[in-house]
């Protein structure tokens, strides 16, 4: 009689993150893994909608775990998509100040990004961004020369192709949808089928708080679905922009602000701006879910947040829907640009985890259970840091295997 194979760990989701902690648990040793992935492609929502930047690790308060897997993970990066045939692009970026109120700001990104080991860093005069984007403007920058440019959903690809060379499986089209104990093991139910293993690993992104509660634990944080919506410059106006150009972000957010980013394929990006998007999967200003929205209402830290950040939110909406304000948005950067210059391109939808305090998630947030480990908060950086993720969580799941 045929017996059913029980798997020794099973991620749910198959992006970024989700991908890179089955291959460090191949790496480790002879386990046996496989990746569920609710849609029929891997990186199909964060991952496949990510700008491609390889962040640097200028941002991130020391000590924290951002800081140190996107260190860590921007080397480890670097090494796989070399070793992998990968395109990149080591092209750094620059960070501009148009004002003497982000003055301070700027100097706690050059603080920050010395502490977290960057070498690379550079403070710039006026005179001299011109010499790193001719077109920009401001009265103070930083250079940093560790950021780059790379294609996430071919990385992403890479890591499965890996994962199934080494004998893992990656089950498509296998969403979640609830768990029982079976003995010892957990018995997965999933769209495809049941799954059956001996330790779970969650990384299910904009689903990664629902995921918890089905498989009984508290995850203490819901996700919030952030939208960011970007422009695209005209073919005849990419001269503006070599490489990318970045505000100095408000340190009251986890997003980093309109900047410019040189895609590795060619062509440049605008935006994201940041609007609450009103469906987990809401990529579109039509996008609509009464579940997702009555979710949101009905949790306190969600007022918490709009009471504190109405004004940002009424902007970015404002924004979102007007053309004219993200133009302007633009302009504060490279002010030649002018309306005509851009046109809508694609969105993408963050899974930020919110408190019940209304405080916005700004760290990696990783919960462990009973043979079960939950990554209730993984955004930017975590493509940039997905190799070093994925080690942390394999080393946390083997040492409780």
């Amino acid at each position: 009689m045929f017996k059913k194979q029980v798997f020794d760990f099973v991620i749910i989701g198959g992006g970024i993150v989700g991908t890179a902690a089955a291959l460090s648990l191949q790496m480790k040793g002879k386990y046996s893994v496989a990746v569920l992935e609710a849609e029929e492609k891997v990186a199909p929502h964060q991952t496949g909608h990510n700008s491609g930047v390889i962040h640097s690790g200028l941002y991130y308060k020391p000590g924290s775990l951002k800081a140190a897997n996107c260190t860590a993970g921007r080397e480890m990066m670097y090494r796989f998509c070399d070793e992998n045939n990968i395109q990149f692009e080591k092209c750094g970026k620059i960070v501009i100040a148009t004002s003497k109120e982000e003055l301070p700001a700027l100097d706690e990104l050059e603080r920050r990004g010395k502490a977290n080991g960057l070498t690379g860093i550079k403070r710039l005069t006026s005179e001299e961004i011109i010499e790193y984007e001719p077109y920009a403007e401001g009265i103070a920058g930083l250079f940093v020369s560790e950021t780059g440019i790379v294609d996430y959903t071919k990385v992403t690809e890479a890591y499965a192709k890996i994962i199934l060379n080494n004998g893992g499986e990656i089950k498509l089209g296998s969403r979640f949808i609830s768990l029982r104990k079976n003995g010892k093991h957990l018995l997965l139910n999933t769209a495809s089928g049941e799954t059956e293993t001996k330790f779970l690993i969650n990384c299910g992104g904009l689903y990664a708080d629902r995921i918890a509660k089905l498989c009984g634990v508290e995850p203490k944080i819901q996700i919030v679905p952030f939208r960011g919506e970007y422009y695209k410059l005209k073919k005849e106006k990419e001269y503006l922009v070599k490489n990318l150009i970045y505000p100095v972000p408000d340190p009251k957010f986890p997003f980093l602000g309109v900047h410019y980013t040189r895609m590795i394929h060619g062509g440049i990006e605008a935006g994201p701006n940041a609007v609450l998007a009103f469906k987990r999967e809401g990529y579109s200003h039509k996008d609509f879910s009464f579940k997702d929205v009555s979710q949101m209402i009905f949790y306190s830290g969600f007022w918490k947040m709009a009471s504190k950040h109405y004004k940002m939110g009424i902007a970015e909406f404002r924004r979102s829907f007007s053309k004219k304000l993200f133009v302007e948005s633009l302009q504060k950067l490279i002010p030649s640009i002018e309306y005509d210059d851009v046109f809508r391109e694609g969105s993408g939808v963050r899974a930020q985890a919110l408190d019940p305090d209304g405080k916005l998630a700004d760290d990696f947030r990783i919960i462990e259970a009973e043979k079960m480990i939950h990554i209730l908060n993984a955004p930017s950086p975590a493509a940039t840091a997905s190799l070093s993720i994925g080690k942390t969580i394999a080393d946390l799941a083997v040492k409780k295997f």
